[in-house]
């Protein structure tokens, strides 16, 4: 993967941190990338959800079967009147557990994400955990699609006339669910060739995509660093978690939290282009941002947990491998103690 030692052009993220673009060196390879995240991820996540299914509706099963004759003690709200009807003699409809999960991850690829001080870009580490997810469920016929979001549509200029539609939310794009390692790996590569284009994609149209259209009870990832308003996604991720189980996976960068010593610092706003000087070595400016920082991750934090979604935070300088074996586990441990996340 792409290392960010090599990085020009500090910028600002819309949150008030600070990003640095990565060289033209540092453009992430895609087939080169996605071979050795395979590797590192079989390694280290294989068989951690050996055995595992929905397990969403538990029972007999909800899916329609095959019919067969009405036999003393079935359940007659099982009754299939229509092949009833049509023989004269009671039949009712048999059920298959419901097995195969359907999970769809969104995708937040906004110019912020460009960005990386630690081992990794940020992108790095999203397209690592949507690989990561991909391999813990496409299997035993389990399917896996993705919705992805870059960039803004430009705004509108100064005296736009009445009528004229606002802004769009940017390029979202839908990839459709399928199952096979096959797919899969072409839902990879379509995510990790996706060009990050300028500005901030709209994360709550974005997240909306997957409560349209409605789909079965499943799982879905939302993978960004959540630096958009949180009134602008907080309301579509409670709706999606009325019908699916939910995972928010927040990409950070240490930069974001705090701003090292360095003397003064040019920086650029990645959304509107201004540039600006900041003066990192006042020790209270750098702790007002460390407090405003910190506030914010707070207030994602609260939005999150407030949505009933499972939070995992994955940084750029830590092992967000090892971060997401003991995500896993112990959602595992939850799940064999009775427990519900």
């Amino acid at each position: 993967m792409a290392r960010a030692a090599a990085v020009t052009s500090p910028t600002p993220t819309p949150s008030g941190g600070t990003r640095w673009s990565p060289s033209p060196a540092a453009a992430p390879r895609s087939d080169a990338l996605l071979s050795r995240l395979q590797l590192m991820v079989t390694r280290k996540l294989d068989g951690l959800l050996q055995g595992d299914y929905a397990g969403l509706l538990p029972g007999p099963g909800s899916e329609a079967g095959e019919s067969r004759e009405y036999r003393p003690g079935d359940d007659v709200r099982r009754m299939d009147w229509p092949v009833t009807a049509r023989t004269t003699t009671p039949h009712v409809r048999r059920t298959v557990a419901d097995r195969e999960l359907e999970t769809w991850l969104a995708v937040d690829l906004s110019a912020s994400l460009d960005f990386g001080t630690g081992q990794w870009l940020k992108r790095d580490v999203v397209v690592a955990a949507a690989a990561a997810l991909t391999h813990l469920t496409v299997r035993g016929g389990n399917r896996i699609g993705a919705v992805v979001g870059s960039g803004a549509a430009p705004a509108a200029p100064a005296g736009r006339r009445r009528g004229t539609p606002p802004p769009g939310p940017g390029r979202l794009v839908r990839l459709p669910a399928r199952s096979g390692r096959k797919e899969a790996q072409g839902l990879l590569r379509a995510i990790a060739g996706t060009e990050i284009r300028p500005g901030r994609s709209d994360l709550g149209a974005l997240v909306d995509m997957l409560n349209r259209p409605p789909r079965r009870r499943g799982l879905a990832v939302v993978i960004s660093d959540f630096l958009a308003p949180p009134p602008q996604w907080a309301r579509p991720m409670r709706k999606l978690r009325v019908r699916h189980d939910v995972l928010a996976i927040e990409v950070v960068d240490p930069r974001e939290l705090e701003l090292p010593d360095v003397g003064v610092l040019p920086v650029v706003d990645p959304e509107t282009g201004e540039l600006h000087e900041v003066q990192t070595a006042d020790p209270r400016l750098r702790r007002r941002y460390a407090e405003a920082a910190a506030a914010q991750r707070a207030e994602i934090s609260a939005q999150l947990r407030a949505a009933g979604a499972a939070h995992l935070r994955l940084r750029t300088d830590t092992d967000w491998l090892l971060d997401m074996v003991r995500f896993v586990a112990a959602q595992r441990h939850a799940r064999t103690r009775g427990t519900t996340r």
